[in-house]
């Protein structure tokens, strides 16, 4: 977690700008608080770490340090070693693909749907007993444009099955309607 003047887009500051390009750079996985949107959390860490400065860094609720500490980690090779690496979107999506024998890529969840379509595929599987999973691109934007480009398949709900996309709605439709729905979420074809 950084804690730092802005955000990792916009840093308003030339310390915390440093700080982000520097985990950029090094593909590290990070998440930010912008200490202006809450001065008892930014005076309060002050005293809570001991370190007078932003921005600070910190990894498993433990201070790293502020820019010249990242800086001294970056020279010595260190920083590549203690924080974690940033998931590389395709490998990402690979392995939500392959979360499940059946996974759905959906607005909304098994519990519900956020739109029509999804809806109706939800009823289909449900009627094939088939177990599936689910994943709710509506919850994370990344998945959600990042997988319209990896299948070459533009809309969702998106079905795959052993991770080959099988594809939408009208597909999933035209499957069940000549009978091969279940052999192909069976693997079977």
């Amino acid at each position: 977690m950084l804690f730092m003047k802005g955000s990792p887009k916009e840093p308003r500051c030339g310390f915390s700008k440093q700080m982000v390009e520097i985990l950029n750079k090094h593909s590290v996985a990070f998440s930010s608080f912008d200490i202006f949107s809450d001065e008892e959390v930014r005076q309060g860490l002050k005293t809570f770490s001991n370190w007078p400065t932003y921005p600070q860094l910190y990894m498993a609720g433990e201070l790293i340090g502020g820019l010249d500490i990242v800086k001294e980690l970056e020279a010595s090779g260190e920083l590549d070693t203690i924080c974690p690496k940033a998931q590389k979107l395709e490998d990402r999506l690979k392995s939500l693909i392959n979360k499940a024998p059946v996974m759905l890529f959906m607005k909304g969840n098994k519990q519900m749907a956020k739109c029509g379509f999804s809806k109706q595929i939800l009823e289909i599987l449900n009627n094939t007993g088939v177990d599936y999973e689910t994943f709710d691109i509506l919850e994370d934007e990344e998945v959600r444009q990042g997988l319209k480009s990896f299948s070459n398949w533009p809309t969702y709900p998106q079905l795959y099955v052993k991770g080959e996309l099988v594809g939408g709605l009208d597909i999933v439709k035209e499957l069940k309607e000549s009978g091969e729905l279940l052999p192909v979420l069976k693997g079977e074809n």
